[in-house]
């Protein structure tokens, strides 16, 4: 059986529409008077005030309230005095601490630095955008008397905070000889920054004599390009250049009078770009009586040419590396003997020099010049080396052959292979910055040896990551003199740095016996340590000793 429908009873109302009385349920609860021709919009305000704030409805922002809206107003009757609010939020705080203000640093600066002020005057002001370590303003608007201001502060950048490569570990090598506590360190130490303050004018060195035969260079090197490279034949022998101890004519001059002071050219050059050099290498002094002996220790690092030492991205000193400081300096060495052995023919004609070359000095094709130069109260001499001749026209000119090396293009930034042929002038650039120290030897031997021309060949690995088998790419000549100007390199500041090493050993070095000076492995500085008699023997060779000992009884 279906329950029964009750019909609920509903009110007519004939002047508008709803019930007339309030149902029992609904008295006393407030609502919203309306008249039946008004448009409905919101039934309840629960947000009169937000109509104030950024993100409100527009469309009631403005309406003024309508009648009975007071009804809707919560009023606060009676206050808990023992109400306190325990939720407190986290606060995140912003990075890098508590804001700081710049001094002169980027933002909106004043007008005299460049700020942002009226557009009186009109158009973009007349400061310009500061450059790294600039004191001036920040960053400019369209100023009156100023434009946009530049990057402010002592370091650049956001307020005075230094820049990033500040932060960057700096590479530090170990030192070219194990320095004993026990050695005695002679006068202050030597600041590199000093040495180019330093200045000397020479006169023109006295060819005291010369020995050996040249030979004469192959021009068929010159006809090598990048899109025909000639390959480059491994090296039949490795020879190095004796020290001034081991030289016979440099005992038999130094036994006659001829000087006071003895030296070969690679190490004259070492002293004279030390302030150019960045890695550690050490000289050993020998004193006999009146004459000092500047020699290289046997098996030294100065035996081997460096790449890439003054570079901005350092090598990293790991042995097992290919492109590590150690197996670059081999590999640029053998690569520069046999560059040498490939242009200068073993067999033809020679340039003979005034006397034969002595057998502990025979180099098959090379030859030695002996110059004597006077700096104050001493008599320099010094053996030069000369590599080659060449024949143009009717003279005969004095060359020194090197080769550069390139290893790995992505590392320098520059191609060779793709740039040595248009734009030769952007490779030599680029190994003037990553060589300096290199190329300012050559150059600085070239001039003091009277040499002509410096042939310069570009040699490549023939796989990145193949550091034996290499072919030539070019060659190119250059005047010594040019290239010095090239490079900034001043004759009479390595002059000076020369005159000054020399009196400063005549001076420390008082007693007779052995003393090394040091090229500190990390920092710009020289030291000169005396050495124990004990330890004589072992750093300067035993060749070293045998050669003064039979200095001594000549």
């Amino acid at each position: 059986m279906a329950p029964p429908f009750v019909l609920p009873e509903v009110e007519e109302n004939a002047d508008s529409w709803g019930p007339q009385s309030v149902p029992p349920q609904f008295d006393g609860v407030p609502f919203m008077p309306f008249q039946k021709g008004e448009r409905l919009g919101r039934i309840a305000d629960f947000g009169q005030m937000a109509g104030r704030g950024m993100f409100a409805d527009r469309r009631y922002r403005d309406r003024e309230p309508a009648p009975g809206m007071s009804v809707f107003n919560f009023e606060k009757t009676e206050e808990d005095d023992a109400f306190q609010m325990v939720d407190k939020p986290v606060v995140k705080k912003p990075m890098g601490g508590p804001p700081r203000r710049p001094q002169g640093g980027r933002g909106w600066g004043e007008r005299r630095d460049g700020g942002r002020e009226g557009d009186r005057d009109g158009g973009r002001g007349a400061g310009g955008r500061g450059a790294w370590g600039q004191q001036g303003g920040g960053r400019g608007g369209w100023g009156q008397q100023g434009g946009r201001g530049g990057r402010g502060g002592p370091f650049g950048g956001w307020g005075n905070r230094p820049p990033f490569w500040r932060d960057q570990p700096r590479q530090t090598y170990s030192s070219s000889v194990d320095i004993r506590p026990e050695w005695q360190v002679l006068g202050d130490v030597i600041n590199l920054s000093a040495l180019n303050k330093l200045s000397k004018q020479v006169s023109e060195p006295e060819e005291v004599t010369s020995c050996g035969a040249l030979a004469f260079y192959d021009k068929a090197a010159d006809r090598v390009t990048p899109k025909n490279p000639a390959k480059l034949r491994k090296m039949q022998h490795r020879t190095r250049s004796g020290t001034a101890s081991d030289d016979p004519v440099m005992r038999r001059l130094a036994g006659s009078g001829a000087g006071d002071v003895f030296m070969t050219d690679d190490v004259l050059a070492t002293l004279m770009c030390a302030p150019r050099s960045n890695y550690p290498w050490d000289i050993v002094i020998t004193r006999r009586g009146d004459v000092l002996v500047f020699d290289k220790r046997l098996n030294s690092s100065l035996d081997f040419l460096t790449n890439g030492e003054t570079a901005p991205d350092p090598l990293p000193e790991e042995k097992d590396n290919v492109n590590g400081m150690q197996q670059l300096s081999v590999e640029a060495t053998s690569v520069n003997q046999a560059f040498r052995e490939q242009v200068l023919p073993s067999e033809g004609e020679r340039h003979k020099l005034k006397e034969a070359c002595p057998a502990e000095l025979a180099s098959e094709g090379a030859g030695y010049k002996y110059l004597k130069w006077t700096l104050g109260d001493s008599s320099l001499v010094v053996r030069c080396s000369v590599d080659a001749a060449i024949k143009l026209g009717d003279s005969t000119q004095l060359v020194a052959v090197h080769a550069l090396n390139e290893f790995d293009p992505k590392w320098s930034g520059v191609d060779w292979r793709q740039k040595l042929e248009n734009q030769r002038g952007a490779v030599l650039a680029t190994e003037l910055k990553n060589n300096a120290n290199k190329i300012a030897k050559w150059t600085a031997a070239a001039l003091v040896s009277g040499i002509d021309m410096i042939k310069l060949g570009y040699v490549s690995r023939a796989l990145p990551r193949d550091n034996r088998n290499h072919v030539i790419l070019g060659t190119q000549a250059v005047k010594p003199r040019d290239f010095a100007a090239q490079m900034n390199l001043n004759m009479d500041n390595c002059w000076g740095i020369i005159s000054a090493l020399i009196n400063l050993c005549m001076d420390s070095c008082e007693a007779d016996g052995k003393y090394l000076l040091v090229r500190d492995p990390n920092k710009p500085q020289l030291r000169l340590y005396a050495l124990p008699a004990a330890e004589e023997l072992h750093y300067a060779g035993e060749a070293g000793a045998d050669a003064a000992g039979a200095a001594d009884e000549e």
